[in-house]
């Protein structure tokens, strides 16, 4: 059976379109699949500095034909999409630490990662607020106590720096990084037909 690892940060707006739109890649090629909570600008630091230079230059044609795009794939999706708003770009380290430790538990992990997105891409909320961040692990029946204070430790602290340093050395320059059989490295919504090929394959 073929296996999809996916890499992820709940920063990125072309994540949360990837994160909708490979479900139906995962049923309809009956793949397993591994989601993985990293830290994207952990990422960026280490490979891909140029990240922030185009972010430094909003005018830049190839940012505004990014943004323009971005809603153009939301709307071939048919999914809701309030972005950028004026908590863009957002720190995404509590949520990221709390994916992680939800990331034992896959079945919960993805749909805290599914509310999370919808908070912030479709809802607009700023998920660097631990206010909203509950809201979300409440919606789902979660402790969300327990799950803020999970997130504080050490450990889960050094999972989320693994997990950002594993993605780093297969290879990953941005979110979502996707790997199909640990082995063929996909990124980006806009290859998932290849992603579905080669789990496909």
């Amino acid at each position: 059976m073929a296996q999809l690892t996916f890499f992820y940060d709940l920063s990125s707006p072309w994540t949360y379109l990837a994160f909708n739109n490979v479900q139906g890649v995962i049923f309809d090629t009956q793949a397993t699949v591994s989601w993985r909570p990293f830290l994207v600008g952990g990422v960026f630091n280490a490979v891909n500095q140029s990240v922030y230079a185009a972010r430094s230059n909003p005018s830049d044609p190839k940012v505004i034909h990014n943004f323009t795009w971005l809603h153009e794939w939301a709307r071939l999706a048919d999914l809701p999409l309030d972005f950028p708003t004026e908590h863009h770009p957002v720190k995404s380290v509590l949520p990221m630490r709390m994916c992680c430790a939800l990331e034992d538990d896959q079945e919960v992990l993805q749909a805290f990662t599914q509310t999370a997105f919808d908070a912030y891409f479709a809802d607009g909320r700023n998920i660097d607020d631990p206010l909203v961040m509950a809201d979300v692990a409440q919606s789902l029946g979660l402790d969300s106590e327990a799950l803020l204070s999970r997130a504080v430790e050490p450990a889960i602290k050094a999972r989320l720096r693994a997990n950002t340093e594993e993605a780093i050395a297969k290879g990953a320059y941005g979110s979502p990084t996707m790997i199909v059989n640990d082995a063929q490295l996909y990124f980006g919504n806009d290859q998932l037909p290849l992603v579905r090929q080669a789990l496909a394959g």
